[in-house]
This record gives structure tokens, sequence and C-alpha cells, in this order.
């Protein structure tokens, strides 16, 4: 039977931490959200000796940390010249190659803290769906190659080989990447912040924020109030009302999974025998990949809503992909929400003195959100912005976002009815 609560909820075997602030504080930097950009910064402030305080308004990993993939991948997800058209070839070659090396950011937290989060590191895998999907995958992998990633492109048999699944043309392989439980991760980075000496407040909402004179800031909660010299909204694709601008400044995309059980060693056999995790060339991108028990996750983009009619699309799926294996049970159903920027590029904003902001990562928050929580603990012990690998800038409204965010989902539940017509 579908259950409403994630697979990463139900496997993870890092505990939960925080508890709810029980009364007014005060620290040098307090981060509102308990993502993976938050906790990577308190971490890397916490370890310089930097007071904070992380609030959380729901649990660790709540939002989109807890809800994702789990594909810690490098760079992000659009092509690297267009990353140095669009920043200019400066700017735009020093964020590629920063976050080229974010995977490496991440695998190293996890060793040096143990964080029991499933961690398999042997690459990920782009699917071309389509001649203009492999005609895209070449295009990424000369732009790629001429850079030195040691990235390769597979031919369709090298393809079937490798995924085991029917119907894709080629694939890019990206050995800089791998897979994790992201929800782990995300509170196996809290533990570490704590143990570094930060306070982790979860259940805990922030309500208002008021200026302080002559500098600082006052952050209401239900439960006390918190004062600080410095702010880092990190809440991403959960960003509510507390500073609206940040909400208009991009585009929030549902993204769902169905997992299912644990699979046989027989089933097994010929499913991503590399353990890589995928996604594809479609405009309307799937994802499928395993977790360690042998449960196969496949992925989408959309609100679950219908639940049936999308249980019916991932039976499709499976039947096309991987006829041999019959009809699976289902065992768990979630979905969580990507900021979608309009220019596909993440954005460091200065939102005001002592008030900051990382967001927009376009569905890549492993990799760049633990990378850029470390550049803007950085920045902020230091003033220093040449450490941050993105320009400050000030958020800007997306236009037409409302009718933009209604037009992706009525695209997926279009793709999911009809699914060869996408």
């Amino acid at each position: 039977m579908q259950q409403a609560e994630s697979l990463w909820s139900a496997s993870a075997v890092e505990a939960a931490v925080g508890d709810p602030l029980q009364e007014s504080m005060s620290a040098d930097v307090v981060v509102v959200g308990g993502g993976f950009t938050g906790l990577s910064t308190a971490l890397h402030l916490a370890r310089q000796g930097v007071s904070v305080i992380v609030l959380e308004a729901q649990e660790i990993g709540h939002g989109g940390s807890g809800r994702n993939v789990g594909l810690a991948n490098a760079g992000l997800w659009m092509e690297p010249d267009q990353m140095a058209s669009k920043l200019g070839e400066g700017p735009g070659e020093r964020l590629y190659h920063e976050l080229a090396q974010a995977p490496d950011l991440v695998f190293s937290l996890i060793e040096q803290h143990q964080i029991a989060c499933e961690p398999v590191r042997n690459g990920t895998l782009h699917l071309a769906h389509s001649g203009m999907g492999e005609r895209e995958l070449q295009r990424r992998w000369r732009q790629l190659n001429a850079r030195g990633a040691p990235v390769t492109l597979l031919d369709r048999a090298q393809t079937r080989k490798r995924t085991g699944a029917e119907g894709y043309q080629a694939a890019l392989f990206d050995p800089r990447a791998g897979t994790i439980q992201p929800l782990a991760y995300a509170r196996g980075l809290a533990r570490a912040a704590q143990e570094a000496g930060a306070i982790i407040a979860t259940q805990t909402p922030v309500t208002a924020l008021d200026r302080q004179a002559p500098s600082g800031w006052l952050l209401h909660t239900p439960s006390g109030t918190v004062a600080a010299a410095q702010v880092v909204l990190a809440t991403n694709a959960y960003s509510g009302p507390l500073y609206p601008s940040l909400v208009q400044s991009f585009v929030p995309i549902n993204f769902f999974q169905y997992a299912s059980e644990p699979l046989s060693e027989t089933q097994l056999a010929r499913i991503l025998p590399g353990r890589e995790g995928t996604w594809d060339t479609r405009s309307i991108m799937n994802a499928f990949r395993l977790d360690q028990q042998g449960r196969f996750i496949l992925g989408s983009m959309g609100d679950l809503l219908p639940a049936d009619r999308l249980a019916d699309w991932a039976d499709n799926w499976i039947t096309r992909s991987y006829p041999e294996l019959g009809r699976l049970s289902w065992q768990h159903r979630w979905v969580g929400q990507i900021a979608f920027s309009q220019d596909h590029l993440p954005h460091f904003h200065e939102l005001a003195s002592g008030l900051y902001s990382c967001m927009g990562y376009s569905g890549r928050g492993i990799g760049p959100g633990t990378w850029m929580g470390r550049a803007l603990a950085q920045y902020l012990c230091t003033g220093d912005t040449t450490v941050m690998p993105l320009p400050v800038t000030q958020p800007s409204r997306v236009p037409l976002r409302d009718l933009q965010a209604a037009f992706y989902e009525v695209a997926a539940r279009t793709a999911h009815r009809f699914p060869r017509l996408s």
C-alpha cells in the first residue's frame, strides 16, 4: 500500500536533531532553514568559533533537502558554456570549477563526521531519451571534456548495459558524482554542526524579522526572540512571507517520487549494476536509482495529485523500461519543491546590511548547497566577497511567476497522462 511518508524519512539511520526554542537567545549569526545550505553554513561557522543558531520551522530536512532524489552531482543543471555566457567568462568558469568539486566536499564531510547516509560514489548517468537528447549530451561532453572533466559518453549498447533499461539512446557518465540518502545527510550535517557548537532549534518558525539599531537583527518566534548581528535566510523553495521578495525570485516546481519494496536478487541483477544515479533529458525530467536495500526509486516533475494516475504512470514506465520486472509494489510516495531560478543559476543576495540569502539551485541542491554554505560562512567571517563564487545581487521578481509554475504543473500532468508524447 502506498504511503505519503517518504522513503527517506522511513529509512534514515541518522537520528533527528534539534528541539524547539525554549527561551530568548542571541548569537553572532542566525540561520533560518535547516537544509543543506543553512546547515553547511552553520557547521562551517561553528568550526571557526562563531556562535550560530539554526531556526527550522519544521524538522531538519523537512523541505527539498530531505525530499530530493539524492544525486550528489558536480556542477549545475545548466551547461558550462551557458554559465560563462550568463556570468561572463571569468566568473562563469570560476563557478563551474568550484562546483565541479562540490561532491568532494559532500563525501569528505560524510566521511569526516561518519554520517550514515548510504553514500555511494559510483558516478551518475545522464540519459538521452531521444536523438535531440543525444545531441545535448554530445554537446555537454564536449564542453566538460574541454574543461578537463573525466566524463565519458556512452552509446546505446553501453547505456543499455549500464542501466538495464530499454529506450535510452546514449548516456553521459560522470564519475565525480554519486548518491546519498538526502534526509540522513541533512540530519548528519545538523549533528556535526551541533557537535561543533551550533544550536539547532526545530519546530521554531520565524514569524517576524526586525532591524535593530545600531546594527543587527531581531527574529521573533512563537517561543521567544533571537538577536544576531547577521542573518542567513536559507529557505530556498520553502521561503514564505518572512521576506516576500525572495518568494517572487524563483519558480516553484514540484518533484514527486515513488519507491518500491526491496527487489529480489534476480530482479536486481540487471538494474544499474554499478549503482549509479540517473536522470534523463526529457523536458519533464525523470530520475531513477536504487537505494542500499535494493528499492527502486522513480521520480519525475509534478505534484502527487492525482496519485492514482501517477501510480499508473509509474507502472507503465516500469513496463516499458524494465519489462522483465513485472509489476512492482510501490511502498512510498512523496513530493518536494525545487526553487527554479529564471536564469538557472543560484543567487547570493545581500538583502540588507547583515541579511543574506543563497538560493535557487534549480534541482542541484546537494553539492552546490553544501559548497555555497561553506563559502557563505567564509564570507560572514571575513567580509571578503571574493570568497563567494557568485556576485552579490538583489532578488529580482520572476515575470508571471505563478503562471509559469502552473504551466510546469500542467505540462507534467500531461506528460504523465500521455507518456509517449513526452
